[in-house]
């Protein structure tokens, strides 16, 4: 079986997320990496989201995206919560990139876009190939070993389990189509797991 992602605590996230900010993109990646983080959201579905999935016509971020069949893995639409945190962070993001504060002006002209642009390919952004390529670069540059791109989904589900959130929540937060998928993503927590049998 392979080995799974690493799952980040607090403190490494942090770490990633000071190294991000000293190289180039760094606001457009912080909040790549908050999207997975936050969100719990694959890869692939954040490599295609564009500016109107999360920019409602007033201009504020959605409190939901909805993810067309075509952007989601298993080729089912579903919907994804957005929580403040994240919401926060987008709205920064889209505010730096256009460099304004009001964001109403972009949902008349900019919708279409990718809401993650590449360098070289500012309208259609990222595939899921090369965002899982810059995840890694990420990672392996700030030394954290064994994180992957499925690193933020990873421990957005184990974050929330370790809270008490139940497994059949989890499922449908994850966009998984069984409990036994989810399941495998938990990281078994020992601080956690020594306070459980405390309970005794």
């Amino acid at each position: 079986m392979a080995k799974q992602a690493k799952t980040l605590t607090q403190i490494e996230l942090r770490r990633v997320l000071d190294y991000t900010a000293t190289r180039k993109h760094s606001t457009r990646n912080r909040a790549l990496l908050m999207t997975t983080h936050l969100s719990g959201m694959r890869v692939g579905e954040v490599a295609a989201l564009t500016v109107s999935d999360v920019l409602a016509m007033d201009g504020t971020v959605k409190e939901e995206i909805a993810l067309s069949a075509q952007q989601t893995k298993g080729n089912k639409a579903r919907t994804v919560l957005v929580p403040r945190k994240l919401r926060d962070e987008l709205t920064c993001y889209l505010q730096q990139r256009y460099g304004i504060a009001n964001l109403l002006a972009v949902t008349q002209t900019d919708t279409q876009r990718a809401l993650f642009p590449t360098q070289k390919n500012p309208k259609r952004g990222f595939t899921a190939n090369t965002l899982c390529q810059l995840f890694h670069k990420i990672y392996k540059d700030s030394q954290m070993y064994g994180a992957t791109s499925h690193s933020g989904r990873r421990t957005f589900i184990t974050k929330l389990a370790d809270k008490g959130v139940g497994v059949r929540v989890l499922m449908a937060l994850a966009g998984h189509k069984s409990i036994a998928t989810t399941q495998r993503y938990i990281e078994l927590n020992p601080t956690i797991m020594k306070a459980a049998v405390e309970l005794i």
